[in-house]
């Protein structure tokens, strides 16, 4: 067993402690691990199927039906691109596959530096400013690929800046 499976383990049975063991809790219980956790990992929806007694398959079933849940763990830096009828017509699918071919990942996945998530959004309520990308909370309009490469351009800076100040 490796430090982060003990470490996820240990979190997910605190979570657990003063729970009830119905099925009925399984929902709530998936809930409350990903807003410690960030997201649902494999090694917790084990300990969450020991602790209701259910097959493992019964809980990440519930876990994949519902969209609200993550498998994958959340990047530093969130990324969604705007898929809705504005966006989608000006080019929000061309954004989109910037930002995959940029960051190697598709939607609904992490990058392996845990630098980025991506994932698309249905809309954003900013269709004037049609493609939208929204990255940690800030909107970012007319997201053309030229504008996805300046983003990515300004977070690897701030990274190299931050890296030289702890140096």
């Amino acid at each position: 067993m490796n430090n982060e499976e003990t470490e996820i383990k240990e979190k997910t049975r605190a979570i657990l402690e003063g729970l009830e063991s119905n099925r009925e809790n399984l929902i709530p219980i998936l809930q409350k691990i990903q807003e410690e956790l960030g997201y649902l990992p494999p090694y917790a929806m084990i300990e969450v199927a020991r602790f209701l007694n259910i097959p493992e398959i019964d809980v990440y079933s519930v876990a994949t039906f519902y969209n609200q849940f993550r498998l994958t763990p959340p990047g530093k830096h969130s990324i969604r691109v705007c898929m809705g009828t504005a966006c989608h017509v000006k080019g929000g699918h061309i954004a989109l596959a910037a930002w995959q071919r940029r960051l190697k990942i598709g939607p609904g996945e992490t990058s392996p530096d845990r630098e980025f998530d991506l994932d698309t959004v249905a809309c954003v309520g900013c269709c004037a400013m049609a493609p939208v990308t929204v990255v940690d909370k800030k909107v970012e309009a007319k997201a053309d690929p030229t504008k996805v490469d300046g983003i990515l351009l300004s977070y690897q800076l701030q990274k190299e800046k931050e890296e030289k100040e702890n140096n």
